[in-house]
């Protein structure tokens, strides 16, 4: 029987017989903004296992560069365009746009030196005690080189497989087992990664390349995570079919994917058992577009292609300004009814 929320949640990931699924919240900076203290009410019904709490004063300015509207420049020199405040933008200038000439590039100097501020998707994390699940970090790597050089560019570069590429791969994995290592100093249950690997019905590039040039570098990482006893949290949207079997084999604990996109048969066979899923309430249509009911019906079966007897359930289903409020009430009252053990 679990004693507290964090209890929960490692015995969640362990498949550790958890008395109850574990919630996360993940709501959208737009969708804060968009319904306010009316999503506050729910979430608050709905209290998560991560010391999560809803922000729902939030100011403009605190939000990072990627969804604080206009044009803004992250850490690493990016320039993202964000046209609606709250809804992740899309990056227009490119620190590399010329890869023979990368050596005049330079990694952001300082690291965090303690957690972030905490507030992501419209939230601010609770002081950490042992009463929560503390999850650190948010690292990528196939994202963060589309970043650098360009999506287009990049993959064209991928495609050839020059020397300069594979440096800046090699150079950007230092920057990150650096940074996994400042994160590793600091009292975290489990790190996230994230890299969207897949298209609506495919990888985005093969997966015999993807094993050859992306999976050792993930290895290390996730190695890194591992060796300090701490759990490994990815995710990955789209069609990842191909690569997720690679996923648990280099140490992944917990995967967040899209379950509607890589089939709920799917995953009861290829997935279900083997690693922890935080799941991903449909939000391509039933979430933004179906009824209450579909909605429940949707986790209902998401639960049951994903979980265990034992656990092996994180439940979770992203809030976007489409989402309508009784889509997100009905969506936690099945968390709840549903996430009995």
């Amino acid at each position: 029987m679990s004693r507290n929320s964090r209890d929960r949640v490692q015995r969640a990931v362990h498949f550790g017989r958890p008395d109850r699924v574990p919630i996360s919240h993940a709501v959208l900076p737009a969708a804060q903004l968009k319904h306010g203290p009316a999503l506050a009410e729910i979430l608050e019904e709905f209290r998560d296992d991560f010391g999560w709490d809803y922000a729902a004063d939030l100011p403009l300015e605190k939000f990072p560069p990627q969804y604080a509207p206009g044009l803004n420049q992250d850490d690493f020199g990016t320039v993202w365009r964000v046209e609606t405040a709250g809804v992740c933008g899309i990056p227009v200038g490119f620190p590399i746009p010329d890869l023979d000439r990368y050596g005049g590039y330079r990694w952001p100097a300082d690291f965090p030196a303690g957690p972030p501020s905490g507030r992501q998707y419209g939230g601010h994390m609770v002081g950490r005690d042992d009463r929560w699940y503390a999850r650190g970090g948010w690292f990528t790597y196939f994202e963060q080189l589309q970043q650098l050089v360009g999506m287009e560019a990049f993959l064209v570069e991928l495609a050839a497989e020059r020397p300069p590429l594979l440096r800046l791969m090699d150079d950007l994995l230092a920057f990150n087992l650096r940074w996994i290592d400042r994160w590793l100093a600091l009292d975290y249950d489990g790190l996230h990664f994230g890299d969207d690997w897949g298209g609506q019905t495919s990888l985005l590039i093969r997966p015999t390349q993807w094993r050859r040039l992306f999976k050792p570098r993930y290895a290390e990482m996730f190695g890194r995570v591992k060796a300090a006893g701490r759990d490994v949290w990815f995710h990955s949207d789209g069609f990842i079919n191909d690569i997720a079997g690679d996923l648990a084999e280099i140490g992944v604990d917990v995967l967040n994917f899209q379950v509607a996109v890589t089939g709920h048969d799917w995953a009861a066979r290829h997935v279900r058992g083997r690693m922890a899923v935080r799941t991903d309430i449909d939000r391509q249509s039933v979430l933004p577009f179906g009824s209450p009911a579909q909605v429940r019906d949707e986790v209902a079966r998401t639960f049951a292609s994903c979980g265990t007897a034992d656990g092996g359930l994180i439940a979770c289903g992203e809030i976007g300004p489409d989402v309508p409020l009784a889509n997100a009430q009905a969506m936690y009252e099945a968390f709840r009814d549903f996430g009995r053990l």
